[in-house]
């Protein structure tokens, strides 16, 4: 099944968000099929 997720990125006590669309068995920051944007929380 094919999901939307967000997966971590930036660095520590600093956190960068890429929206992406993954496979459920997959990692969260693991592989993905396309990057649909990101977020950014501060």
């Amino acid at each position: 099944m094919v999901t939307i997720r967000l997966a971590r990125g930036g660095s520590k006590k600093n956190p960068y968000y890429y929206v992406t669309v993954a496979d459920k068995r997959n990692a969260r920051n693991g592989r993905f099929i396309e990057r649909v944007g990101f977020y950014n929380p501060l």
